[in-house]
């Protein structure tokens, strides 16, 4: 099949369709003036490369040579990749909810010439999808008004539920408003299997990382021991590769057993700061193991030759969902010999674990200490055993066809992964977590800063460069703040600081208090969008209002700070009101409401010093330290000849300098 205009892309997902007999275009003005110029239909068809469902409907129909001459016939047919422009899908994801009440990938919009949608879904049979364009067609020669209509209420729909307010007075923060939202957020607990109650079951890090926020600064033992459940399932459950380490994107039942099989990035970088963190918190061996396990999976699996992060690997391979990570029972005993008993009652290789084709879903239901005792087995005699076998088993597995990679460097992606590494770094001090993060920053920051002091999209390997979002800014701040509290090198808080201004200046709405999504420097869609809602990563707006409070403090700028509380303020009645949205929101509604404390760390020892606070767990603290005078204003009269000081403060309190650390710790309340 001669390929379409796909050929010329370079991300793999719009590859995958460059020969399809669909006459498929990238999303550039050239092809919307074709649209307009041809007075011709856009069929906006959006998905990513790792979505199972998307393949599904490429075979189905994007393949078939009936269905792709009457989608050329009637529309000019456009592939998006919703990780390379996801502002394209935040405007017809928007729609499609507005018609149907809900949304998904593969998402089919429908268009008029000028963009404008007027109906669409997600996934569609072969014959659904004939009939639908059928439709389509005819509606729009004899009826074409009434879909002018619909397209301009949808259009209106689509820019109002981006409307909010900024208060004209600074509302008071309180930590009542913080203990609302967890009682809202403990009503949708499911206390038999963790998560929220209901299937598909999405591990949603951002909240689990709320409630060990809370929990921190309020004992509240309901909390513990929910964040502990959630975990332990998760760990425990097939949505988590219980040989080679990562995560799912979610479970389709409401135990955690069968996944969707594809591994994307941002789950597993929040993920391994989550259970970095509640390892922090709480010392539970399982923690330690999942958090090393999936920064193994990452180096090993998803690691680019100059450092940078790989997007996502297929739920897919060989066709089929799901087959490179399931067994057999005989392709087990075969590998494993006379450890196989033990080891498939471990995994459950048996009716708990079967799922489809006599193939078995990994999964555990003890820890290896609690099995080796249930089968009269010592725990250090079932860990001698149990070690090697993974080992044989994951390199029997890489033998298989992999699965799918897209391999796009993402910024925003990176930046959260970069994240990820330090604190598991901060967490278990292992070196190549923090050479992993820095690597990948150095050679990132340098391919995807711009020469206005922007930042590009993703690394291109390409002629296209695509201007970045607020996700890519508020990200790679975040990361940069995180690569000075573990390095202490001030070229990473001055690099966070320009890129703060440069969304202040090109992202900013003051008439909302909070930031667009896409830059003003940018080509308008039919509606510039606000990113309010955390959902499985959390929203751009939520983590700008984090890394500008955190600004505030180490430049002493009140317009950072005041900004930061502007913003909560213009979302606190909807966080209140919708609390398992705003998971991320409430985290930085703890920092304004109970104490954030930095610490100034001067002298000769400053970095053991520092490292050595900041391997306990406190969530509302940044660190602040160097050798020699600084010219941060938080360090300023803050250096003792041949003394190492610290210095605990909290806002403009600050406690007595001390020499010991422990005596710090105890200022901080850990």
């Amino acid at each position: 099949m001669p390929p379409n205009q796909l050929i010329r892309e370079t991300s793999p997902y719009l590859l995958q369709h460059a020969h399809n007999p669909v006459e498929w275009h990238p999303w550039n003005e050239s092809t919307l003036q074709k649209a307009r110029s041809l007075d011709k239909m856009l069929l906006i068809s959006i998905g990513y490369s790792a979505c199972h469902w998307c393949h599904v409907m490429e075979r189905e129909s994007f393949e078939d040579e009936e269905v792709a001459a009457l989608m050329n016939r009637h529309f000019v047919c456009i592939k998006v990749d919703r990780e390379e422009r996801p502002d394209v899908d935040q405007v017809y994801m928007h729609a499609v909810q507005l018609i149907t009440g809900s949304g998904g990938w593969p998402l089919n919009c429908f268009a008029l010439p000028d963009g404008r949608p007027f109906f669409g879904g997600t996934y569609f049979r072969k014959h659904q999808w004939i009939q639908l364009l059928e439709n389509i067609a005819i509606l729009f020669s004899t009826r074409r008004k009434d879909l002018e209509e619909q397209a301009t209420a949808l259009a209106e729909g689509i820019r109002a539920n981006d409307l909010v307010h900024k208060p004209t007075a600074d509302t008071a923060i309180s930590f009542g408003d913080v203990s609302q939202v967890y009682t809202r957020l403990e009503q949708q607990f499911d206390l038999k299997e963790g998560g929220s109650g209901g299937a598909p079951k999405f591990p949603m890090p951002v909240n689990l990382s709320f409630l060990l926020h809370f929990f921190f600064v309020s004992k509240n033992d309901n909390a513990a021991s929910f964040i502990h459940l959630t975990l332990r399932k998760m760990a425990y459950g097939g949505i988590y590769d219980q040989i080679g380490g990562g995560f799912a994107r979610y479970s389709s039942d409401t135990q955690w057993k069968v996944p969707h099989f594809e591994k994307m990035l941002y789950d597993n970088a929040q993920l391994l700061s989550l259970y970095s963190e509640a390892w922090q918190a709480f010392r539970v061996p399982l923690y330690k193991e999942v958090a090393e396990e999936t920064a193994g999976f990452i180096m090993r699996e998803m690691t680019g030759p100059d450092g940078g992060f790989y997007a996502a690997l297929d739920a897919d391979s060989e066709g089929e969902e799901g087959k490179f990570y399931t067994w057999t029972g005989q392709e087990m005993k075969d590998i494993l010999g006379k450890q196989y008993e033990l080891i498939r009652k471990y995994y459950q290789v048996d009716s708990r674990g079967l799922w489809e084709d006599n193939r078995n879903i990994l999964l555990r239901i003890q820890s290896p200490d609690e099995f080796a005792k249930s089968q009269g087995h010592q725990p250090s005699a079932f860990k001698s055993i149990l070690k090697p076998a993974k080992a044989k088993l994951l390199k029997a597995r890489n033998k298989r066809i992999r699965p799918g990679l897209d391999n796009k460097i993402l910024t925003s992606w990176n930046a959260m992964m970069i994240s990820g590494f330090i604190d598991a770094y901060l967490a278990f001090g292992n070196e190549l977590y923090l050479k992993a993060a820095l690597r990948c920053a150095g050679n990132l920051f340098e391919q995807v800063t711009s020469k206005n002091g922007g930042l590009y999209h993703q690394v291109s390997t390409g002629k296209n460069q695509i201007n970045g979002f607020l996700d890519d800014y508020a990200f790679s701040i975040q990361a940069l703040l995180k690569l000075y509290q573990v390095t202490f090198g001030e070229q990473w808080l001055d690099k966070a600081r320009l890129l703060a201004d440069y969304t202040l200046e090109h992202f900013y709405d003051k008439s909302s208090g909070l930031f667009f999504y896409t830059s003003a420097l940018d080509p308008a869609l039919i509606a510039r969008k606000k990113e309010i809602y955390d959902t499985v990563i959390p929203s751009c707006n939520s983590v700008m209002a984090d890394v500008l409070l955190q600004l505030g403090l180490a430049f002493e700028d009140e317009n950072y700070t005041d900004i930061s509380s502007w913003m909560l303020s213009s979302i606190r009645e909807q966080m209140l009101k919708y609390t398992s949205s705003f998971g991320n929101w409430a985290s930085v509604l703890i920092k304004h409401a109970s104490p954030f404390y930095s610490v100034v760390i001067t002298g000769p020892e400053f970095l053991d010093k520092a490292l050595a606070i900041r391997q306990q767990y406190h969530p509302s603290v940044l660190i602040f330290g160097s050798v020699f005078e600084s010219s941060l204003p938080i360090m300023k009269d803050r250096f003792v000849a041949g003394e190492t000081m610290i210095f605990v403060c909290n806002g403009r309190e600050c406690k007595l300098p001390t020499t010991s650390v422990e005596k710090a710790l105890k200022d901080l309340n850990i």
